[in-house]
């Protein structure tokens, strides 16, 4: 936020010289772009002080001010738009951003943004102390501690030219000229500051289809204020009406603010519109019996780029509170989002392919992975491996392992495979098959492994042979490929598999862009019975493409690994 005393003077001005100023809108709300409304309620609950409505799922009273979700396309956070950042005062903003920091990133999507020397609040001479974090979808919150102005504090806007977008929304909207602790000037709308500094690159970018999309205000009746708007030459971006799906006759009309920035009005009663989250759900619609494509020499055709990330937040067994056979689609849109807040720590949603919004992207309604035993969990393991982890888990709560050299590193952090089974993660979940007469090529975009599975009779390999991914041979069963594996390493196991598991993969096209996986794993060293997982590939060749995996080149994680452990090893050495 700046100092800018000549927006005050000129606002000032203008309003001995403009008569008939606009009757005060409300400031109602603003509409943050959610995949998952469940999620972002939830959030803003948590972690802002927020309450649900009790009468709608996607929105938050946030002290006065709604705070609505809805999910839709989205290209980006607010930074960079007319509206730059939302803020919420604390009284103790210093204890708030220590109970942010200390609850992490991992399992909330709480980012904090971080000052040139590491901290995170400033304090401003004459204002109060300050902080920025980001809400999971990409919008800047700004921490304050204003103890005249508790809760949600403000809309900061960017401006080509802070005077003239200030004015618009004096003018237009009736808000009052104030000024914050006499050093930043702007407008009141009741208890909301609207504030605007001037964008640094010209001209911001539009608020549409942001993590912002824009701001609302509430009027009684839309018909009069629809007149003066146009009398004052503003653009109306669509007329007043009942949304589709409105839960009530309420009506509401986007204007075109300044600065990109889109602006609804809506009238009194308005409760917002029912969204189908139905259109997200790709992978568990009914279908019929498919007859797949054949290649030139006549068999199943699966060749193509397949994803699995309509897979992701399906738990590997049922949950316990799971009793349902599929789950609604709000409940599959909110798990999948949990899914992937519980890993932005490392990459922003950007750079996730889990992520709604971008592209062709649906979820599953799955309640588990494991689908026999009919329950959704694995058998019980042998006597033999439960007492051998019990005997072997002989270190105290806490303490942690030391390697002694790379051998001892997961086969993940060396960058060799990234294991037997292709679940998915929060990026690099892509797939390629490619086939020819007598074989199928099956590559992995995690660690660009390829598998060259022959369909037709091969010899048997004898047991001294053995791999990370085993040996496998395929066969086709009608229009399934069946790829049998034996000879494990013991490297690489799967929910504890050992190296005499036999691993039965099947694939079967059941759609046009579907491929249903199915896995078995037999392992009577392990487990009392063999069991079954699956979940569903799909084919996105217009959006989707694999992307070089340069895990060797880049992996740093293995020097700071070891180098950290022989500190270790030295501190232990000078301790004694």
């Amino acid at each position: 936020m700046i100092r800018n005393r000549v927006v005050m003077a000129t606002l000032s001005a203008a309003a001995l010289v403009l008569p008939g100023l606009a009757a005060a809108a409300d400031y109602h709300h603003v509409h943050i772009t959610s995949a998952s409304p469940a999620r972002g309620v939830a959030w803003y609950a948590e972690h802002m002080g927020c309450q649900p409505l009790t009468d709608r799922s996607d929105a938050a009273d946030c002290y006065g001010v709604e705070v609505i979700f809805v999910p839709q396309p989205t290209s980006g956070g607010s930074q960079g738009t007319g509206v730059d950042h939302i803020g919420f005062s604390f009284r103790d903003v210093t204890a708030k951003m220590a109970e942010l920091e200390a609850v992490g990133v991992r399992g909330s999507g709480v980012r904090l943004q971080r000052n040139a020397d590491g901290s995170t609040l400033r304090d401003v001479p004459g204002l109060f102390k300050l902080g920025f974090i980001f809400d999971p979808w990409g919008t800047r919150i700004e921490l304050v501690e204003d103890p005249d102005t508790l809760g949600f504090h403000h809309v900061h806007l960017s401006a080509s030219d802070p005077a003239a977008t200030l004015a618009w929304y004096r003018d237009v909207m009736g808000g009052t000229p104030a000024s914050l602790k006499g050093r930043l000037d702007g407008l009141r709308f009741d208890n909301v500051w609207f504030l605007v500094s001037a964008y640094p690159e010209g001209t911001p970018g539009t608020t549409v289809e942001r993590a912002i999309d824009h701001v609302g205000f509430m009027v009684d009746d839309l018909d009069p204020s629809a007149a003066m708007f146009r009398e004052r030459g503003v653009t109306f971006e669509s007329e007043p009406a009942v949304p589709e799906g409105g839960r009530t006759s309420a009506r509401r009309a986007y204007l075109a603010g300044p600065d990109g920035v889109r602006v609804e009005v809506v009238e009194t009663g308005f409760a917002g519109a029912d969204v189908d989250l139905g259109a997200a759900i790709l992978t568990t619609d009914t279908l019929g019996n498919y007859d797949a494509p054949r290649t030139p020499w006549g068999e199943p055709d699966f060749q193509g780029v397949w994803t699995n990330s309509s897979a992701a937040g399906i738990p590997f067994e049922r949950p316990a509170d799971v009793d349902a056979e599929e789950l609604t689609a709000e409940e599959a849109v909110a798990r999948h989002e949990g899914r992937l807040l519980g890993g932005i720590w490392g990459y922003e949603r950007e750079w996730r392919d889990t992520t709604l919004g971008y592209g062709r992207q649906g979820v599953s309604t799955q309640p588990a992975m494991v689908i026999d035993p009919p329950n959704g969990r694995l058998p019980a393991r042998t006597g033999r491996v439960a007492r051998a982890v019990t005997a072997g888990d002989e270190r105290a709560p806490g303490e942690a392992s030391t390697a002694g050299g790379p051998e001892d590193l997961s086969t993940w952090v060396r960058c060799i495979t990234r294991g037997l089974i292709p679940t998915p993660g929060g990026y690099n979940n892509g797939l390629q098959i490619v086939q020819g007469p007598g074989y199928v090529a099956i590559t992995r975009e995690m660690v660009h492994e390829t598998r060259i599975v022959p369909t037709k009779p091969e010899p048997a390999l004898g047991q001294n042979i053995r791999s990370y991914l085993g040996t496998s041979r395929g066969r086709w069963e009608g229009d399934t490929l069946v790829v049998e594996s034996t000879n494990f390493n013991g490297a690489t196991g799967f929910q504890g598999s050992s190296e005499d598991a036999t691993l039965v993969e099947r694939y079967t096209r059941i759609g046009p862009a579907t491929l249903e996986y199915q896995f078995t794993i037999d392992d009577p060293t392990v487990w009392t019975q063999p069991w079954t997982a699956m979940f569903r590939w799909d084919l996105d060749e217009s959006q989707y493409e694999l992307v070089e995996y340069a895990c060797h080149e880049g992996n740093y994680g293995m020097t700071n690994i070891l180098s950290g452990a022989r500190a270790r090893d030295a501190a232990e050495q000078d301790g004694r």
